[in-house]
């Protein structure tokens, strides 16, 4: 399966972009929805981060305290790690397991964290970052969550830097513009990934 990794700071419009994908018939595997899944009270990583961080970061009902989670971890390096290491290899467990279930010329997996962790390159054919100046990433995840100015520099010190990013990408989508020029990358994109996924390896 010929597997591109979307990724982007938050606030970039990775979530835009792999609709746009989804849109074309793309199968989209989102690290970010699956993370949710397991942390419900269902979800098989609840627990270990329940004994790992205590009560403190569980409501009444059982159930998650995202808001206190996030606190923790964007302000404790170390309780971030240990957050990452319950939960990326049942992510990548799930990844492997739906990339494995497929049947389309290409997938698209939304990986947020993908160079800071650098844990899926071996499975990806392409890496697809989504771009935009920092202070429009600020203003829009202000805009959309809620969050402080400086709840928001506290999650972009802990993604790495746009610099960083860029030279890891294969390919670059600039969302800066209208969302018909979004669009037009996106199938400019969609193409070249097709015609990539059809080409036999040497």
């Amino acid at each position: 399966m010929f597997a591109v990794g979307l990724t982007g700071g938050i606030g970039s419009g990775k979530s835009t972009v792999a609709e746009l994908f989804a849109a074309l018939g793309v199968p989209v595997i989102d690290t970010d929805a699956i993370a949710h899944q397991l942390t419900v009270p269902s979800g098989t990583a609840l627990a270990a981060i329940h004994a790992q961080f205590g009560d403190v970061v569980m409501q009444a009902d059982g159930t998650l305290d995202r808001a206190a989670l996030r606190r923790r971890i964007f302000s404790d390096k170390t309780a971030r790690r240990q957050l990452e290491a319950i939960l990326h290899p049942r992510i990548r467990q799930e990844v492997e397991q739906t990339l494995a279930a497929l049947a389309a010329p290409y997938a698209l997996i939304v990986i947020p964290l993908l160079v800071e962790t650098g844990g899926y390159r071996e499975m990806l054919n392409r890496v697809l970052v989504v771009d935009c100046p920092e202070d429009v990433q600020i203003a829009r995840v202000m805009a959309r969550s809620g969050f402080t100015h400086d709840e928001v520099k506290a999650i972009l010190a802990a993604q790495a830097g746009r610099a960083e990013r860029l030279a890891a990408a294969d390919d670059v989508i600039v969302n800066m513009a209208a969302p018909e020029a979004l669009r037009s990358q996106v199938a400019t994109l969609h193409r070249r990934y097709l015609a990539f996924s059809t080409t036999p390896s040497p």
